[in-house]
């Protein structure tokens, strides 16, 4: 996305010109305000997908538009993308086929297949992203549901089915647009197949905010841990796979670190075999394959490597192994949990050594 120079009519993030003691704030200052959020913007988006007369329509004519048994496909952008996967893996979990696939690709390569799938789910906070537009905009027999941040969008105008991501203006790196349209997948996708979720909802939300309060206490020594490490890889699988994407993106895009995202399967079979004393990896062993996770940890601490072990047991920390407890959610619920540790190791990076980007009040020009 290039940078939007104009300053007449500038098109404000989600739609709202910010106040004016926001617009003086750092962005490190705003990244750890909206991180904070995060609980409180959740807790008012599972009311509102609980309660909402027009969502609840809404997410009755989505589940309607996937009642054939083709495939229902997630499909995003960047930090949405990542939201997306929670989504796909949830539907695969409660039996129907599904997948997230990345805008660009399915815009360019897949139009010989679009008849093959019974619903398209567009997730994208801004609702401007020149692929999602265009998705919008196409000529299809499918129907197109939208998960947007923003209602002022051009996504918002196209789409028939539209349900909100409830996030509110979000001026530094995804945060809590993440958390709420990962929340709004599982709600989606729960729906579709008729599948009660606002029990496991709430007991996630039981625990998220002091779970952000207890790593974000740790922040310090999650830095000090992975400090001078040549690069920092995250590791997850399942919702925590989506998680670990975003992780690695929040740390690259505001610390200018080298970062990577990895499935527990994908790094075995490869870049485990270069981890060396330079690597620290950050590892989620959440969910039904913690152990896989756990045993990934301990292969890498054998080939040298530093490992940030995020599980909801409590184990050892040594020299090589930092060992960061979360309190266990219901599946796949830990696609929300997983993400705070990066979080708050990105915190204090950016407290230490400054932030690699400003603070965004207004959509630049998006290209593809």
């Amino acid at each position: 996305m290039r940078e939007d120079t104009t300053t007449r009519n500038p098109r404000w993030i989600s739609g709202i010109e910010p106040p004016p003691e926001v617009k003086t704030l750092s962005m490190t200052a705003i990244y750890e305000r909206e991180c904070r959020e995060q609980p409180e913007r959740l807790a008012q988006l599972i009311h509102a997908y609980t309660r909402n007369e027009s969502i609840l329509e809404e997410m009755n004519k989505l589940r309607q538009a996937a009642s054939s048994s083709k495939p229902v496909l997630f499909v995003g952008m960047g930090a949405s993308y990542c939201s997306s996967i929670t989504g796909s893996i949830w539907l695969q979990s409660c039996g129907r086929s599904s997948f997230s696939v990345d805008a660009g690709e399915w815009l360019h390569y897949a139009s010989p297949v679009w008849s093959r799938i019974a619903l398209l789910i567009l997730v994208t906070a801004s609702g401007e992203s020149a692929e999602l537009v265009q998705l919008c905009k196409a000529k299809t027999q499918q129907p197109i549901a939208l998960l947007c941040n923003n209602e002022a969008s051009a996504c918002w105008s196209s789409a028939s089915i539209k349900l909100p991501i409830l996030a509110g203006p979000e001026y530094g790196n995804a945060t809590k647009t993440y958390t709420n349209a990962t929340a709004a997948c599982v709600a989606m996708a729960s729906h579709i197949t008729c599948h009660s979720w606002q029990d496991d909802a709430k007991r996630a939300l039981d625990v998220y905010s002091d779970a952000l309060n207890q790593v974000f206490e740790r922040r310090s020594e999650l830095e000090e841990f992975s400090r001078g490490a040549a690069n920092i890889e995250v590791i997850g699988r399942g919702a925590a796979h989506g998680g670990a994407m975003i992780g690695a993106l929040c740390i690259r895009e505001m610390t200018g670190k080298r970062s990577a995202a990895h499935s527990g399967g994908a790094f075995r079979h490869g870049p485990l075999l270069d981890v060396t004393e330079s690597h620290v990896a950050i590892i989620f062993a959440l969910g039904r394959t913690a152990e896989l996770g756990a045993k990934l940890a301990h292969d890498c601490n054998a080939r040298g490597g530093k490992v940030i072990l995020v599980s909801s047991e409590e184990r050892r920390s040594n020299e090589k192994l930092l060992s960061v407890k979360v309190t266990a959610v219901p599946e796949p619920w830990e696609g929300l949990t997983s993400v705070l540790v990066p979080q708050a190791l990105t915190l204090r990076m950016v407290e230490k050594f400054g932030a690699k980007l400003p603070p965004r009040f207004h959509y630049g020009v998006m290209e593809e």
